[in-house]
């Protein structure tokens, strides 16, 4: 009597599960050349609006911006590719030291990242990532910028969902951290 009872009850509203990405890219960086007596600081990136969010975008059309319900980054991509831009550029083995907030050690050139767009884009076949990183490398002690980049990569998404973007995001963000690498080691080079 007490389960024919409850069998008029609504059911438990069905709570849809939530999928939490990472960036982890590593970089296949080239042997290191020649190595600069100079540390290097790699500042927070920023992030263009609309992508200084822990939410994953995507567009269907030009102009506009949407997210994906239940998935989404562990944290802001700005904030995830920190580590990596640092490790990156620490593994390239041509500076004395890479430091990710400056402190108290003194560093001799900067670099200011800015994360333009990360956005898996459905309105092509197959689905690609488009991952757009802007780079400046700063002179700190002469208050110079040595040099401006622009990284865009564009990568074919294996599946038309959050998990085949997060897998090519990784492969774009592997690319743009190899160049961004050479950029610096380059740039610094010049100073």
């Amino acid at each position: 009597m007490l389960l024919v009872g409850c069998a008029g009850l609504p059911s438990a509203p069905q709570v849809q599960s939530s999928n939490i990405y990472v960036l982890d890219a590593r970089p296949a960086i080239k042997a290191a050349q020649a190595k600069r007596d100079l540390v290097l600081a790699v500042s927070l990136p920023r992030a263009r609006p609309g992508f200084d969010t822990p939410q994953m975008a995507y567009v269907r059309q030009p102009h506009t911006l949407d997210y994906f319900a239940a998935n989404q980054w562990a944290d802001t991509p700005a904030r995830m590719l920190w580590p990596l831009l640092a490790q990156a550029l620490e593994q390239a083995g041509s500076f004395r030291a890479v430091v990710q907030t400056p402190g108290v050690v003194p560093v001799d050139v900067r670099l200011d990242p800015e994360l333009i767009r990360l956005q898996h884009d459905f309105s092509t076949q197959p689905s690609r990532i488009q991952l757009t990183l802007r780079a400046q490398l700063i002179d700190v002690r002469s208050k110079r910028v040595l040099a401006v980049k622009l990284f865009d990569e564009a990568e074919n998404a294996a599946s038309d969902d959050a998990y085949g973007g997060v897998t090519a995001a990784n492969r774009a963000l592997q690319r743009v951290l190899a160049q961004l690498a050479d950029f610096c080691i380059d740039a610094a080079a010049s100073q």
